[in-house]
């Protein structure tokens, strides 16, 4: 029994070192990522002026000059610190959780989301545009996801979407980006980055402030568990200046956002937005 005993508690504390090993493994490919995104900023950007979005459509001049003020640094790489509620449910049972999480947003090419939960069953981990990596209790892996087509073509969805909302300068008409008009107030982005692409509305108001922004994303959040297009939405509001830009400091978003089926389980309140330099 002594035998059986110690190598029951030998085979738990391998266990535990693989599961602290997976850990700090994650964690140092969440710096990597980070760091090379944040060099992708501009080391000499350039300046906003109204004669850069001259040609667009109506909704998406105005979305422009109010979002980013003359003479302000095009700067397409933003980190963002955030606090707020997690839904660890589902629309009749949400089971939001309180959660921190700080973000690297650097788009067309990509994305680190890293966050954890309070309360009941810890949740903590990391999303990317390469990866999907969250745990219980810090150690015990519950989502490991990445490295397919369809994990790519959703994450890239995601941190579109999030650029409209929090990196504007990354969106000015150029290679890659296009602008439609769909509606008085609703202009459509349409990112095109290597295999993928990305079709974006944000709608704005009278000063050209982006109320909801809203997309086609490719998901398997339904009851099939399968991937396919289905609507995904945010509405913004609490905007602040910061660095030359007006962003929003409160987001809500979800599935099946303007249907019957709407479920927001990210309820955001950004507490700092920082433009981060090239490092030396």
């Amino acid at each position: 029994m002594m035998k059986w005993a110690i190598a029951f508690a030998f085979l738990v504390l391998v266990g535990i070192f693989a599961l602290v090993a997976l850990r700090v493994w994650d964690q140092s490919a969440d710096r990597a990522e980070w760091q090379r995104l944040a060099a992708l900023q501009p080391e000499v950007p350039q300046h906003f002026s109204v004669e850069l979005v001259a040609g667009l459509p109506e909704p998406a001049r105005r979305y422009f000059n109010f979002m980013i003020a003359p003479g302000a640094p095009l700067l397409r790489v933003a980190e963002i610190d955030m606090s707020g509620e997690f839904s660890l449910g589902n629309r009749d049972s949400p089971a939001y959780q309180p959660m921190s999480a700080r973000q690297i947003l650097a788009a067309p090419d990509g994305f680190v989301w890293a966050m954890r939960t309070r309360g009941g069953m810890p949740l903590s981990g990391s999303d990317s545009g390469l990866w999907t990596r969250f745990r219980i209790f810090w150690l015990i892996p519950v989502a490991r996801l990445g490295g397919t087509p369809d994990h790519a073509r959703s994450a890239f969805g995601r941190y579109i979407g999030e650029s409209v909302i929090w990196t504007p300068a990354a969106l000015l008409p150029g290679p890659g980006v296009t602008w439609a008009a769909v509606g008085e107030n609703t202009a459509r982005v349409t990112v095109r980055h290597g295999d993928l692409s990305q079709a974006v509305d944000v709608t704005v108001d009278s000063e050209g402030r982006p109320v909801v922004v809203a997309f086609q994303r490719w998901s398997n959040a339904n009851p099939d568990k399968l991937h396919r297009l289905q609507p995904f939405g945010a509405v913004l509001s609490d905007f602040r200046e910061v660095g030359g830009y007006r962003l929003p400091f409160r987001v809500e978003a979800g599935n099946m956002f303007g249907t019957d089926d709407y479920f927001p389980f990210f309820l955001a309140e950004v507490t700092a937005i920082r433009f981060p330099e090239v490092p030396p």
